[in-house]
């Protein structure tokens, strides 16, 4: 039947997936109903529902949802062009081991109080710790915070082209890019979130004497760690493949680990890069499909405890977080009580440099 102005605008469906479409499998309700049976467990509800987000994440459904006349608001392309240029606050793009990382970077390496390296989790980026580093060189520190490759702004290569997302390459293009920021002294180094957060930890590891202090934000610390619901899908075909590109998967992650919402600004951020094409969300499926979670939060475990790591750490905790809770950061502690300094934040949930950065920066300030 053909479409007229005058009409009722066609059905359509939330831009969420790129280049991955279930619908020549499933109908989208049988669809629905096979992803929430797999993200349950026997006495727990569905820790990620793809298809929840429309109706229980206000910042999502302000930017997903149509409008009450359609035609007035536009499409995806035209929501990439009211945001394309937002959230690069800080940053400039540098060529390092043959790929194009986006770092942001306050303060200079002058100022004399040292350089602090932030690194991020995933599925989000460096724009977390905007507001942190601009406080921390208004203390005097040099602070550099760059998105890994496959996430945020850096490129974002396809697997087997390259590199192929595995802890050993993160590894390897994380010493290249130290090398490129000419980044020779020890320095301070904050981590926090899952998978490549895990490995800021797992390379700390492998070079002890490159970290002067160590400060941990909401990270898988002990075997006993979760791991979300996120993650356990990426794992299973085809649902990771359909799972991965949900445009809006890092906001919607971040705030179901928080007990905020994300101001719309922000949420357009964490979305860009997702939206932008196919490949953040492909990276996701590979840098996760290859972690081997239990073998990294084993090592983690063993590694910081007393008699294996003599630097000081301080595990800056927010109570509210959803994923891990406060006995994760509790039993780190125990396993080197001399080392390990354990600051609660009251308030913030999983990412607290975006719940509540002035409080992170005050245990930063303190302890560096």
């Amino acid at each position: 039947m053909p479409f007229s102005l005058l009409s009722p605008p066609p059905p359509l469906i939330s831009p969420t997936i790129s280049t991955f479409s279930p619908s020549k499998l499933f109908n989208q309700k049988r669809f629905a109903r096979i992803i929430m049976e797999a993200s349950k467990n026997d006495d727990e509800e569905p820790a990620f529902n793809p298809f929840g987000f429309v109706t229980d994440n206000p910042s999502s459904r302000s930017a997903i949802q149509l409008p009450e006349s359609p035609a007035e608001d536009g499409n995806v392309g035209q929501m990439l062009n009211r945001i394309e240029d937002k959230g690069r606050d800080y940053g400039s793009y540098i060529k390092s081991g043959g790929f194009r990382w986006f770092v942001r970077e306050t303060g200079s390496r002058e100022r004399g109080r040292g350089t602090i390296v932030f690194l991020h989790g995933a599925p989000t980026q460096s724009y977390s710790y905007r507001v942190v580093m601009s406080q921390m060189s208004d203390a005097g520190f040099h602070c550099l915070a760059p998105d890994w490759i496959g996430f945020g702004f850096s490129d974002k290569p396809q697997a087997g082209y390259g590199f192929d997302y595995t802890e050993k390459e993160f590894h390897e293009v994380f010493d290249k890019l130290l090398d490129t920021l000419g980044v020779t002294d020890p320095f301070y180094l904050v981590v926090q979130g899952f998978v490549v957060g895990s490995y800021g930890l797992t390379w700390a590891l492998k070079n002890q004497s490159r970290v002067s202090k160590l400060a941990i934000l909401n990270t898988p610390l002990t075997t006993s760690s979760p791991l979300p619901g996120l993650f356990q899908q990426l794992r299973i075909p085809l649902l990771g493949e359909f799972t991965c590109q949900n445009a809006i998967i890092a906001e919607r992650f971040i705030e179901a680990g928080s007990a905020y919402v994300l101001k719309l600004e922000k949420a357009d951020v964490y979305r860009l890069p997702y939206l932008s094409s196919s490949g953040p969300g492909f990276a996701l499926l590979e840098a996760t499909k290859r972690a081997n979670i239990k073998d990294i939060n084993s090592r983690v475990s063993a590694g910081f405890a007393s008699g294996s790591w003599d630097k000081p750490i301080l595990v800056a905790w927010g109570m509210s977080d959803k994923y891990l809770p406060q006995s994760v950061a509790e039993e780190f502690q125990r396993g080197n009580t001399d080392r390990v300094k354990l600051q609660m934040i009251e308030g913030a949930g999983h990412m607290p440099q975006e719940d509540w950065p002035e409080k992170v920066v005050g245990a930063l300030r303190v302890f560096f």
